[in-house]
């Protein structure tokens, strides 16, 4: 398999397809490259180089026991991108992913980026605080934690539910879909995973955002039942210097895969434009 090695001698796993001008896509929690599948053959068949990673103790990376922190898994990307001599790349994240591709901005700079989307993403913070008070409790984070620790395979089973809006009256479920995301989670490791819950959760990504000083698109749907959109986009599209912001009414977390017919195009028009 094709692997990088850091310099604390986690490998990395990756997918290099194709030629072209380089996307990078950095996956949600607690997920795999493999679920950028749909996007992935996508931008191949328009002529794009692209590029998935396994964050490290998630797919088929290491299963690390430390380093599971926003500050590593830039660092890692951009090892990554060092490595691969990547130059004029766009950068897409979602969910956890979208912090990583902001903590990756706002730490190494944009040197080698030509643009960023942030899909779903968790900045600037999903915590409730004082400063924050739109955000999450810690009470749901710590029932998140439980839910691994307990028995991760039946909470990730389970949560696959809201995260692609499955739990809505007349959803069209697919089991196919839930059954990917169940097998991508449980290839990683639970130590990694229950870490991950913190990095993503706690970590303020506000002085990264003001820091992006590339074309940025900011997508989310407002049916977001992971990440609610008050708390995040709409945030994040008021510190990101000229950011888009493009609004999905009715769409779940995870709309990559449930609605790819509508997000690959809107990818594409903001690549090229």
């Amino acid at each position: 398999m094709p692997t990088i090695t850091t310099r604390d001698g986690t490998e990395i796993y990756y997918k290099d397809w194709g030629q072209g001008q380089p996307i990078v896509f950095s996956h949600g929690w607690p997920l795999s490259g493999d679920d950028w599948d749909g996007q992935m053959l996508f931008f191949l068949s328009q002529g794009y180089r692209v590029i998935a990673h396994d964050r490290r103790g998630h797919g088929r990376s290491s299963q690390t026991w430390s380093g599971n922190d926003m500050d590593t898994y830039a660092d890692d990307l951009a090892e990554l991108t060092g490595k691969l001599g990547l130059e004029d790349a766009v950068h897409i994240g979602h969910s956890t992913g979208g912090g990583e591709v902001a903590r990756y901005l706002g730490r190494h700079g944009s040197k080698r980026v030509a643009k960023a989307v942030l899909i779903g993403a968790v900045p600037p913070l999903m915590l409730k605080t004082e400063a924050n008070p739109g955000g999450l409790p810690i009470d749901v984070f710590d029932g998140i934690r439980k839910g691994v620790a307990d028995n991760r395979a039946e909470f990730y089973r389970e949560i696959t539910l809201p995260f692609y809006g499955y739990n809505r009256p007349g959803a069209k479920v697919s089991e196919g879909i839930r059954q990917h995301w169940w097998l991508q989670g449980m290839m990683g490791g639970i130590k990694a995973h229950y870490d991950c819950i913190k990095a993503f959760s706690e970590t303020d990504f506000t002085e990264d955002l003001k820091k992006i000083d590339v074309p940025t698109l900011i997508m989310h749907g407002d049916d977001d039942q992971i990440v609610p959109i008050g708390a995040s986009a709409m945030l994040s599209s008021k510190l990101v210097k000229g950011a888009q912001l493009k609004v999905y009414p009715g769409l779940p977390h995870g709309l990559c895969a449930t609605h790819p017919e509508v997000v690959n195009p809107d990818l594409l028009a903001f690549i090229k434009g």
